[in-house]
Order: structure tokens, then sequence, then C-alpha cells
């Protein structure tokens, strides 16, 4: 801990990731999964595939026959998928058959429409045609044996997730119920987009920058809100939020200043805090704390790049992390040039990542003008945490990173 009572940034995880509570098990169907956490293991409800597949358009026979020099066939009849098995009569006959239909009995290698030339009921061979056995056929369990685990419980629930668990017959699937998260921006300065403004004024936009992250990931049950820096106000609205809502994300009244109420105010309303002030650059005054039946409040600071910073590196994994998500939120990537870090606080440095020739990533620093310059951030895919300092980082220096 530093000599001035900040926190380092892994104690502030710790301590956030001690109070979560794992959520909650609801049971709902495949299409309403997308952006989910699996809280189930699955699997295999067959073999996959559940027979031997054929894998290309083409003919099917017999390729011990075909390799004795029987190359002109003559054709049985057509095979399409979702047919029930056939059986080759003879083998110097060959079976029309469509990709995915289930090989027929007798046949144990598919020639591709490319390879073979159709006239008056016959197939002839090209010279170029591949005749080894279970060529072009996806054979029986060669992808899993039945009874095998095709995923496990903590898996994000993407496309493929999605795909695989419709392929093992899973018409509902067991998953962390989403929580409800008010997002709340504080200030009698903030104005909507669209809306009149004065010079003094400016534009609410930190709130949109985490509900479009939430969004992002997956969360829907989202409520947006903006209260002014009043504290009557702010008792009142704040009692409703913590009632009827899991996870508390305001932005802005967490600094010093004879404005920010919200620490107070919260404390008033029976939310216990955990800490207040972390030890980095931008984003220190950050606050957390665990109200009354367990919720999760985040106090981010009002400051765009603290804020956007703040919520991805402690807000969104705790998130994933309550949902009973497997895996880790962040990457290890190098730096493209040396950084100096003047401050003796770990800073967060936005970047944009690219790959090289070998397809490694580096990071590429983005600086900002200070935690105010939101506009710095277009282009950027997120930012590096850098130890604290003094000290210059040597390019190639492998750093922890984490995606917008």
């Amino acid at each position: 801990m530093p000599t001035n009572g900040l926190i380092t940034p892994r104690l502030a995880e710790e301590m956030i990731g001690s109070r979560l509570q794992l959520r909650p098990i609801e049971s709902l169907p495949l299409t309403e999964c997308v952006g989910g956490t699996l809280r189930e293991d699955i699997s295999a409800e067959r073999d996959q595939p559940p027979f031997d597949r054929v894998a290309m358009d083409g003919i099917a026979g017999d390729s011990d026959t075909w390799r004795r020099g029987q190359r002109r066939l003559k054709l049985q009849g057509i095979h399409a998928a979702g047919a029930p098995q056939v059986t080759l009569a003879r083998k110097n006959y060959a079976i029309e058959v469509m990709t995915g239909a289930i090989l027929p009995v007798g046949c144990d290698c598919v020639v591709p429409v490319e390879q073979i030339d159709i006239d008056d009921g016959y197939a002839t061979l090209r010279p170029s045609a591949v005749l080894t056995p279970f060529h072009n056929v996806h054979r029986r369990a060669s992808d899993a044996r039945q009874g095998s685990l095709l995923l496990t419980c903590g898996a994000p629930l993407r496309a493929p997730e999605i795909a695989i668990a419709a392929s093992a017959g899973k018409a509902n699937l067991r998953v962390s119920r989403q929580p409800e998260v008010a997002v709340v921006s504080t200030g009698d300065e903030l104005v909507e987009p669209g809306q009149p403004i004065a010079d003094f004024q400016v534009r609410r936009s930190n709130a949109y920058a985490i509900v479009a992250s939430l969004l992002q990931r997956g969360f829907r049950r989202v409520t947006d809100c903006h209260i002014r820096d009043d504290e009557s106000e702010l008792t009142q609205r704040l009692a409703l939020l913590l009632h009827t809502h899991d996870i508390l994300i305001l932005s802005g009244g967490v600094s010093m200043g004879r404005r920010d109420f919200v620490p107070q105010v919260l404390k008033q309303l029976g939310v216990q805090e955990v800490f207040h002030r972390i030890a980095q650059r931008p984003g220190a005054p950050m606050w957390f704390g665990s109200g009354p039946t367990d919720q999760a409040v985040f106090g981010l600071p009002g400051n765009p790049v603290s804020t956007l910073t703040c919520l991805i590196r402690y807000v969104m994994p705790a998130i994933a992390a309550s949902m009973g998500m497997t895996g880790d939120v962040s990457e290890r990537v190098a730096l493209a040039t040396p950084v100096t870090v003047d401050s003796p606080r770990a800073y967060f440095l936005p970047v944009c990542v690219e790959h090289d020739e070998s397809g490694r990533p580096s990071a590429i620093p983005r600086p900002t003008h200070g935690s105010g310059d939101l506009l710095s951030l277009a282009g950027t895919d997120g930012f590096v945490e850098l130890p604290p300092g003094p000290n210059t980082y040597p390019q190639g220096f492998i750093s922890t990173g984490y995606r917008w």
C-alpha cells in the first residue's frame, strides 16, 4: 500500500471481488441466451457427426472397385441430406450424393462433382479423382463421442456456443440471471445531447459510454438516469435505485469538492464504503461500496477518460466474475515504443493494438491531454496498465491490456 494511503489497483480488484455475490441461475430459451454466461455443463447428445457424413456434393461408391480400373459407373440414384440411408446395389455402381447426407451402405469414398463427368445415366471419373477410403467423408464421432463434454459451466455464450448447445439438443439453457444495473450521472452542468446548451454547461456523455459498454457485453437490463448535485434529490433517488437494482454505477460526485455528495449520501442509505481512492492515473477518486442487501455500488470519477478507464478496469471484470464467467478479460501485450511514467501511481495509457508480420500484438501509445480529453480515445482499442514510476518502460515491455 502506498504511503499516501491510496490502495493499489490489484488490491482494489480483490476488495471488489470479495464483496460481489455470484448471480442466481435462470433457465432461458436458447435464443434468449446470447451474451449470457452458461451455468451448466453440456455434453454431446449423440456422436458428432452421428453418422458417416458426406462432405461434398458428388458421387459415392466403393473406392477399391474404382482403384482397380472401373472408371465409368452407372448411377443408381440420388441421395440427399435428411433422407434415410440407402445401400449401393452393385460395386460398379455409384450414387449421386449431396453434402450432409448419410454415406450409403457399401460406399466408402466421395468424388466431388468437379472430378466427374455425368452423361446418359453414367458418371465417368476424371484422372484427377482421389480414390482413397473415406475421402470427403466426415467420419462418425470424429468430432465428439456421445456423452463427451462440449461446453463447461462459465462459458460465455456467443454464436459458436449457442450453435453447439443447439447441436446437443438443448432448447433451454441454465444461465446466470442478468443483474439489474442502474447507470447514474450526477452534476448540474450536464445537458442531454440534442437539448439547448449554455456556454457554461457540458454534454452528458459518460452515461452513454457506460450504457454502450454494458450493451456491447450483452447486458440488457440497464436503467439510465441523471441526478442533479442536490443532496436531498440524491438521497431520494438513490434510495429507490438501491431498492430496485443489483448494481449501481455512478459517474461523478465522488471527489473531494464541497458538492461531491455521493459518498456521504450512500453512507446515509446504508451503503458500506469498501474503499475510496486508488493509486492510479487517471481515476484516483474511484469509490466502491456494498449496499444493505449486497448491492454493488461503483462511484466512478466524473472526468470522461477516468470514467471509462475505471469502468473497464474494475466494473466490467467484476460483473463478469459475478456472472460466473471463466477466462480473463485482460490480455498481455508488448509496448511498441518506450513509455516514461513520472507519477508514483499505476498508469493507464490508451493504446492502439497492431500486429507485426508474425502476428504478435503490440500496443502503440495514444496518450490523452488529461482525464477530460475524451476525444483522444477515438480510434483506440483500449489501454495498458503500467507499473508506478518514476521509470521508463522499454519497447517490448509486457503489460496488461484491457479492451474498450
